[in-house]
């Protein structure tokens, strides 16, 4: 019942803002089922492949969580956006909506198709979304076209208006580093290269021999694996194994370090367009409270039924975690939820008997501990025992 009635006033406003956001939960077992949603795909967590499902996540401007959805683990981010936001329009019949949404969201495809939905007015939806903006080769060139004042840019793209916020100390430091990782890649393939040359001079080398193909695929490799596959090149059809780097694709990432892009039909401002899609970081504290105080993984259910039950329970967690979260602000209370949870756990059942008969009380409270539970306006708890 606490989740409903803090879900009616948020809801119940003209324009609601909703982030949505999705992560990936790690499953154990083998074998499967019917509709399982068990499945290998990218983890957000590694990196790397694991067998695991995907939670899908919406949530109010104001920090609650409102719906979820879980997905089979194996799911594309932007087959997930639309359905999901559909189902929360037709269930709390809201009426304005501002979507708000990561870049790995965005495609032209499912901007249409979000441009396309309606509310339950019949208004359409209003979005905020980042864009990947190093998957399309133009837009080193439109940015480095840009005029900036106080770090915000405004332009239009595919007739879309085009937010753009410049952080030079950020695009500094990305710039520095991918400089380093080019140079240690680079003076790698040298000495490859300088260990073909000897080995074709007739020098002994230790270790096992080395070929122009295996040079190739080790550099590639690791060009792949930096994210350099752009910028750094070796050449598969020359007879020696070679490289280079290319200077125009390495400006042209420059371009784009410290550069956030988003796309908007809004008519909010620039600056409140860039707050707005900042604000979606409080989703990712929501995955890492999922995921550290909730412990939702791993999971070892094998029936999807029992996996989205597990699901519903560990996000009805997170919603009360956030109610929390709410009412501690909403009362000026300095503790977050997490402390306030570790100075209720120190309250103390005692359980005696006495002449044969059970007697139950609550040790003595702390001065903190009753001032939280007036924050929370949650009546104390009696520390008369009970007969």
């Amino acid at each position: 019942m606490i989740v409903a009635d803090q879900l009616r006033p948020l809801l119940d406003q003209s324009v609601s803002i909703v982030f949505y956001d999705l992560t990936t939960v790690r499953i154990h077992g083998e074998g499967t089922v019917d509709g399982d949603v068990r499945a290998f795909g990218l983890s957000k967590e590694t990196g790397g492949i694991a067998r695991q499902f995907v939670l899908g996540v919406i949530q109010t401007a104001e920090g609650l969580p409102i719906a979820h959805e879980v997905h089979a683990g194996n799911i594309g981010e932007v087959a997930t956006l639309l359905p999901a936001i559909e189902k929360a329009i037709g269930r709390y019949q809201i009426d304005q909506v501002v979507l708000v949404a990561d870049r790995g969201l965005l495609s032209l495809d499912n901007l249409a198709a979000v441009e396309a939905t309606k509310t339950a007015s019949g208004k359409p939806v209003n979005y905020i979304l980042a864009v990947p903006a190093r998957r399309y080769t133009d837009f080193g060139e439109r940015v480095a076209a840009m005029r900036f004042a106080e770090g915000i840019g405004e332009s239009t793209w595919e007739g879309r208006r085009l937010i753009v916020a410049d952080d030079p100390d950020r695009a500094a430091a990305q710039a520095a580093k991918r400089r380093a990782l080019i140079e240690d890649i680079e003076a790698e393939g040298e000495r490859m290269a300088q260990r073909l040359d000897a080995a074709d001079a007739g020098t002994s080398l230790r270790g096992r021999r080395s070929t122009d193909r295996r040079a190739y695929v080790r550099f590639c490799e690791q060009v792949k694996k930096a994210g350099l596959s752009r910028i750094l090149k070796a050449d598969l059809h020359a007879d020696r194994f070679s490289f280079d780097r290319d200077e125009a694709a390495l400006a042209q990432a420059e371009q784009l370090d410290g550069k956030l892009l988003l796309v908007t039909n809004t008519d909010l401002s620039a600056g409140e367009v860039i707050a707005r899609y900042k604000a979606l970081a409080d989703i990712e504290r929501g995955f890492r409270v999922l995921k550290s105080d909730i412990e939702i993984a791993p999971v070892h259910h094998r029936l999807p039924e029992r996996i989205r039950a597990h699901a519903l329970i560990c996000f009805l967690a997170l919603v009360i975690h956030r109610v929390m979260r709410y009412k501690l602000k909403a009362a000026g209370h300095p503790l977050s939820p997490n402390a306030a949870l570790t100075l209720l756990r120190q309250i103390q059942q005692q359980r005696v008997q006495i002449d044969g008969t059970p007697v139950t009380g609550i040790g003595r409270l702390q001065p903190q501990q009753i001032e939280l539970f007036e924050a929370l306006k949650l009546p104390t708890p009696s520390t008369q025992p009970a007969l």
